[in-house]
């Protein structure tokens, strides 16, 4: 079921037919490293984040995305890494290409030309085909846009997708993303027109709690209802700690919650307590050199379910 409204979405949770049975957190994630790290001048056009006038330092960005590697296996999180390309700079951030659920491997329709290379990479197809026998749904090749875990935030518990209506997804995008990754419910909403993924406003973290900017997004009931969806469990950021990426954090166990060193330093002592009390050790990498292309550590880590 794919809902609308505040209301649609609050009467939806109410009804209680919503079960948290699907596995909350990853079981593996899968890294694309930098490659000759740039800037892309293609997504840079809808990406108010980046700015391709700053210059980078691929040797720093290499060095960055390892230590992130080593953090994450550090904490017996099992971690496969691709070879990145210098045609495709931002593979960086393969969340939004590839996606799995279940014995599922999903590819993304990407909106620019750049990206849509990217889902034609036969190396992360054939192990997931070939080696973890997964299906295939492949979005690639239909006439949509659906950048799969950057347009969709999801509850992997209780199968909840959230996705914000941007340049990156339409409507048609949406309901494909929800059929794909079998999700019972969708909350579809428009986010703030300088926004281009969800995965930058807001973060479930391991089914269990929520990290929103409520400023991000068209309609000011629409987080508030998603906020209701998490009792007790709700951090709303600002607008200057959403710029800093706090919002594109992921939980990859029920303790460990990933987050660039830029979004750790930008909340609050308070905000940085209240996630350690609801039970998560923060993990803050830096990687400043890679945000640089608009995107932080989430948008690195795609997950293996």
């Amino acid at each position: 079921m794919i809902v609308k409204t505040p209301a649609e979405f609050r009467k939806q949770i109410s009804a209680g037919w919503l079960n948290a049975d699907g596995p909350a957190v990853p079981r593996a994630v899968f890294l694309v490293e930098p490659s000759g790290f740039r800037v892309s001048d293609q997504t840079a056009r809808d990406n108010e984040y980046m700015d391709t006038g700053v210059d980078v330092d691929p040797h720093r960005a290499l060095d960055q995305h390892r230590a992130l590697s080593e953090r994450i296996t550090a904490c017996g999180i099992p971690l496969v890494r691709f070879p990145g390309k210098p045609e495709t700079p931002d593979d960086v951030f393969p969340n939004n290409v590839f996606a799995t659920a279940p014995g599922r491997l999903i590819i993304g329709a990407m909106l620019h030309p750049e990206r849509q290379r990217e889902a034609e990479r036969a190396d992360i197809r054939a192990f997931f085909t070939d080696l973890m026998h997964y299906d295939t749904i492949d979005l690639s090749g239909q006439d949509l846009v659906a950048e799969l875990t950057g347009s969709l935030v999801l509850d992997r518990a209780r199968r909840i997708g959230f996705c914000g209506i941007t340049q990156r997804v339409d409507e048609a995008g949406c309901k494909a993303m929800h059929e794909a990754f079998d999700l019972g419910l969708t909350f579809q909403f428009d986010l703030d027109e300088h926004e281009y993924h969800t995965n930058v406003v807001m973060a479930v973290l391991a089914s269990r709690a929520l990290i929103i900017c409520p400023d991000a997004f068209a309609d000011p009931e629409v987080p508030k209802a998603i906020g209701e969806a998490f009792p007790g469990h709700v951090l709303e950021i600002t607008t200057e700690e959403k710029e800093a990426f706090a919002g594109n954090v992921i939980a990859l166990s029920f303790s460990d919650l990933f987050m660039s060193q830029t979004a750790v330093d930008a909340l609050p002592p308070e905000k940085l307590a209240k996630l350690e009390e609801w039970g998560f050790t923060i993990h803050g990498i830096e990687l400043d050199e890679i945000e640089k292309a608009g995107g932080s550590l989430r948008c690195c880590v795609a997950e293996i379910y």
